[in-house]
C-alpha cells in the first residue's frame, strides 16, 4: 500500500558524518545498526564537542551535537499531554526527517508516534489518521486517544483489521480494513490543522518483530500518506 513511498525513500542518499576525537560513539553504532551510512572524521584536540553533519542527495541538511542526539535514542514514552515531551521529539523529526531506517523497534516507533500525537493535541484541530495493523492493537491505546479526542477538536480516524470491536468515542471514527491492506504497516499522519508547518507522518512496515520505516515533515508526502489512508475508508 505504501510501497511507492518506500521505494522513493530508498532511492535517496543520506550521509551522516560524525566529527569526533575519540572512540566510536553510541550514535554511530545506532545509525549503522539501522542501515544508515556513517562516515567518521577526526576533530583536532581542543576543538568543538563531537557533532554530526547530515547531507541528503549530496546537499547539506544540518548539524547537531552528538550528545544532544544520543540522549534521544531511548526517549521516555509519555502521554501526549505530559509536559516537556514535544521538544526532544521534534529534534528527532528535524534531524532524521525522511531517512529510511532498518530494524526499528516498537519502542523507537512509539516514541516518534508520541511526537505526532502530541503535536496534534497541541494544535487541537485538524485530522489525525492512524493505522494500527489490527484494531486489537489499538486496545492498549484507547485511553490515550480518548484524551486526544475529548480534549481537542481533532477529527481522528483509526484503521485496522477487524479483530476487535473498539468503544465508541466522540471524535473518533473507526475503519475496518477487510482487505487486510495495512496488516504490515504502522502509520500515523497529521494534516497540521490550518498550519502546514505542523504536518507530519510516520510509516513503518513490519518485518518479523522489527520494522523498516521513516518519518517526515514534508507536506506533500504527509498529504500522500493521508490520502492513502483515507482511500481505505471506501
Amino acid at each position: 500500500m505504501f510501497e511507492s513511498l518506500f521505494t522513493r525513500r530508498a532511492e535517496r542518499t543520506h550521509q551522516f558524518t560524525v566529527y569526533r576525537s575519540g572512540e566510536q560513539t553510541d550514535l554511530e553504532g545506532w545509525l549503522t545498526d539501522h542501515g544508515v551510512e556513517v562516515v567518521a572524521k577526526s576533530l583536532p584536540h581542543g576543538g568543538p564537542e563531537p557533532f554530526i553533519e547530515i547531507t541528503t542527495d549530496g546537499e547539506f541538511v544540518g548539524v547537531i551535537g552528538i550528545r544532544e542526539l544520543e540522549s534521544l535514542l531511548e526517549p521516555p514514552v509519555a502521554r501526549p499531554i505530559d509536559s516537556g515531551v514535544s521538544k526532544p521529539y521534534r529534534v528527532i523529526f528535524d534531524v532524521l526527517d525522511d531517512t529510511l531506517f532498518q530494524s526499528l523497534s516498537r519502542r523507537e516507533l512509539l516514541a516518534v508516534s508520541r511526537e505526532i500525537e502530541e503535536r496534534a493535541y497541541r494544535v487541537g484541530k485538524g485530522t489525525l489518521r492512524v493505522s494500527f495493523q489490527a484494531l486489537s492493537t489499538f486496545q492498549s491505546q484507547v485511553e490515550l486517544y480518548r484524551v486526544l479526542a475529548t480534549e481537542s477538536e481533532l477529527d481522528i480516524h483509526i484503521y485496522g483489521s477487524p479483530d476487535w470491536t473498539p468503544p465508541e468515542i466522540a471524535g473518533i471514527t473507526y475503519h475496518e480494513d477487510t482487505t487486510h491492506s495495512i496488516t504490515q504497516y504502522w502509520s500515523l499522519a497529521y494534516d497540521g490543522g490550518l498550519d502546514q508547518r505542523q504536518m507530519c507522518a510516520l510509516v513503518a512496515k513490519e518485518d518479523s518483530d522489527r520494522y523498516q520505516g521513516w518519518w517526515t515533515n514534508d507536506p506533500e508526502i504527509v498529504f500522500e500518506v493521508l490520502q492513502t489512508l483515507e482511500n481505505l475508508s471506501g
